[in-house]
Parts: structure tokens; sequence; C-alpha cells
């Protein structure tokens, strides 16, 4: 992996052939350490291990891995990002993503704090991402001063708000799934 940086020569680090994988539609630039520069979001592969999202940060120029979620399991397991931000107002970042967008469909929320991704929250039923999409649907939302998760339910037919307290998920339906445009309309706020 490498980071072009605006000056200086890029900062990379490599990985031995075959011990990792990276299987996500692009990195993510978002600051999870609330420092107001962004990190690396990445979510990483070891083949018999399945995914897990890593967070990679520049410490004294180098590239070095800040925190990752556990790994899924099995092979061939993966998770699709949805944001991260501070969710419940505590002054933490939390991350969230749908494990298993195809089969668990589970949405999990965990905060980084003191260099440690710790799950926090979960919930069923929701996913974010089709086999064959190029592309992860729905994302973040902040229409009143609450951030709102945006995905769909498990069987696609309803857009889905879920919001994080510090302790629990709260999730209501905004409206009928119509296709991926409604879940982009939807992070909109109107």
């Amino acid at each position: 992996m490498a980071v072009e940086l605006s000056s200086g020569p890029p900062a990379r680090v490599d990985f031995a052939p075959g011990t990792r994988v990276f299987e996500d539609i692009a990195p993510r630039l978002w600051d999870v350490t609330g420092d107001g520069l962004p990190e690396i979001v990445v979510v990483e592969t070891d083949p018999p291990q399945g995914a897990q999202l890593s967070v990679y940060g520049l410490r004294q120029g180098r590239i070095t891995k800040l925190a990752a979620t556990p790994h899924i399991g099995r092979t061939n397991r993966w998770l699709a990002p949805i944001a991260a931000a501070d969710l419940d107002g505590d002054g933490h970042i939390e991350i969230a993503y749908i494990d298993r967008p195809h089969l668990a469909k589970t949405l999990r929320i965990w905060r980084y704090r003191d260099g440690v991704l710790s799950e926090v929250a979960s919930a069923t039923g929701l996913t974010n991402h089709k086999i064959g999409w190029d592309f992860i649907a729905g994302g973040l939302r902040d229409c009143d001063g609450t951030p709102e998760l945006i995905t769909a339910n498990a069987n696609w037919s309803r857009i889905i708000a879920t919001r994080f307290d510090g302790t629990t998920t709260n999730s209501r339906q905004l409206s009928a799934y119509t296709g991926p445009d409604s879940l982009t309309a939807a992070t909109a706020c109107d």
C-alpha cells in the first residue's frame, strides 16, 4: 500500500505475497482518531480467516496499522463499510459496516478509543450491497444534529435509518427501496 503525500516521498508498506487481499471498492480516508487528519480505512482479508476492517495511519512517515476488527473467521466472507463519525456525541469516532451483506446482513458499530476498535452495538436485518455491484450503497446522513446510518432492510424492500445512542441502535423505515439511487437520495435529508 502506498500513500502519496503533499510533500516528500510517498509512504508505503509492503506485505508478503498471499498474506493479505484488499477487498474493498476503494480505501476510505476517514478521521478515525479524532485528530482532524484522515486515516486509511480498508477491508483487509487474510485468505483463510476472512475479512476485517483495518485502520492505517502515518506515524513518523511510515504507514502503520493502528487498529483492526477481528477477522470474520472464514474465507470468502467480507464486510461493506458504511461510515465513520461520532454517532453518539461522546467525542469518540464510531465506524459502522455491514457484516457479510449477502449472508449475515448485520450492522456492526465499532468505537475507536485509545488505539483500539471495540464493538459497541449490532443490529440484524440490514444490508448495503448486492452481488455484482461495484459500489456500496447508502451511507451517513445528519439531518437534525443526530447522525443516521442509511441502509436497506434484508430483503431490499425498505430504506432504513439507524441511530446509535451510545448503547443501542434504533432503526426506522424511511421509504420504499426502489434501487440504489433511492439509498443515495435518503442520505441527502430531502
